[in-house]
């Protein structure tokens, strides 16, 4: 079985809001007191609290408590699981050598969903959800959901409510396909394949840049903690959204392109969180700093972050599966200067948007990367192939033939 995600708007009432925003506040100052009680339990008796420790505790929670009784006790779970998923992940970083990232606080505003994990929702014949305690709210359900419904979530975003349903569907394969490609990430252009053709950038961010500019401004004259200030931020978000959904409206739809047309497709192992580092600082004898680029790379580090490079490689992975297809990436490193002909190594910087050869190989920079990259997956894929196989005598492999 696999999961798919489906959300909705909601339009809740004036008195809905405010039992949803209610309901957030004390969700966080659980969260909150759940992650202060395991710090001081480590810090003065050296003992790790457990999710079971914690929910044990609910009962008593709410006799002291009262008003936590008026939340369904699902919900209040399911912050306790949160809190033991952030350890989990802390934990999980400090084992393999990444930054560890010790779990925060929430604070006002920052704890935007809670969810109803197993029961106490439903949806009703008249376009409705039934939560639990809360009551029956107005739904847009613009698409037909597929699937058994296994958990809720109700989200806030900005001045919006949505509700998020997480379903198990079974996948559909889609029919065989022997067809492989190359994907060449790019800035320029948002990709070139090793067919030669491109999906250009549409650079979602850079074109809302002025509208934002000038909302974060006004937002910036508003005394703090007044109303109008709030509504400015609202109006900021709300900038900031239209630009999220749509970046991940135009992955959604190219990744599917990719993933019913192809059977293999080929990807460099980009990492985009080393990329977009800030250089670092020069300075020479007398201490004074030296140029470093830090203005232009600024600029790139935007370019490159509004274009998406890592959630398009994970919906076309998660399509891919779905579809029976495969994703595979490579090292990145020389696709854009082995020449994909011969094999020559031929040095360019960013520059250099066009690839010559002395063996008479001509043609776009991207384009001689994504072949480079259609090759090594299809090296490594036979490399593999070759392992399971269990042969006797090392053979050496060629590289299989690239069809453009």
């Amino acid at each position: 079985m696999a999961k798919q995600t489906y959300t909705f708007r909601l339009y809740p009432t004036r008195k809905q809001e405010q039992t949803f925003a209610w309901t957030l506040d004390r969700c966080r100052e659980l969260y909150n007191a759940a992650l202060q009680e395991r710090k001081d339990a480590y810090r003065m008796a050296g003992k790790r609290i457990t999710y079971s420790d914690q929910a044990n505790q609910l009962p008593e929670i709410k006799a002291v408590r009262e008003e936590y009784q008026d939340i369904y006790s699902q919900i209040l779970q399911d912050v306790l699981r949160r809190v033991e998923k952030a350890f989990q992940a802390f934990f999980r970083r400090v084992k393999h050598g990444e930054k560890p990232g010790y779990p925060r606080f929430r604070g006002a505003g920052r704890y935007d969903s809670f969810t109803y994990p197993q029961a106490g929702f439903s949806l009703t014949h008249d376009r409705r959800v039934a939560l639990s305690k809360i009551g029956s709210i107005k739904v847009k359900l613009h698409r037909r959901i597929e699937g058994t419904i296994k958990t809720c979530t109700i989200k806030r975003e900005g001045n919006r409510w949505d509700v998020v349903f997480v379903c198990e569907i079974e996948p559909a394969p889609l029919p065989e396909s022997d067809e492989a490609v190359g994907v060449d990430l790019g800035v320029l252009r948002f990709a070139t394949l090793s067919t030669g053709e491109t999906i250009e950038n549409p650079r979602f961010l850079r074109k809302a840049e002025r509208k934002l500019k000038r909302l974060q401004q006004s937002l910036a004259r508003k005394k703090r903690g007044s109303h109008r200030r709030k509504k400015a931020a609202r109006r900021v978000a709300t900038a900031h959204r239209k630009v999220r959904h749509q970046r991940r409206d135009f992955l959604h739809k190219e990744s599917r392109k990719l993933v019913n047309r192809y059977g293999l497709m080929v990807f460099e192992a980009l990492r985009p969180a080393n990329m977009v580092r800030r250089p670092t600082a020069k300075q020479d004898e007398t201490g004074n700093f030296l140029p470093n680029g830090a203005s232009a790379k600024a600029g790139l580090n935007k370019s490159m972050l509004d274009a998406g490079w890592s959630q398009f490689v994970q919906f076309c992975t998660y399509k891919a599966a779905w579809a029976g297809r495969r994703v595979v990436q490579v090292d990145p490193k020389h696709t854009s200067q082995i020449c994909s002909s011969c094999g020559a190594v031929k040095k360019k910087d960013l520059s250099q948007r066009w690839h010559s050869c002395e063996c008479g190989c001509e043609l776009d920079r991207d384009h001689n990367a994504a072949l480079n990259i259609k090759r090594a997956g299809l090296l490594l894929l036979a490399k593999e192939s070759q392992a399971r196989t269990k042969p006797s005598e090392d053979v050496p492999l060629r590289s299989p033939a690239i069809h453009g």
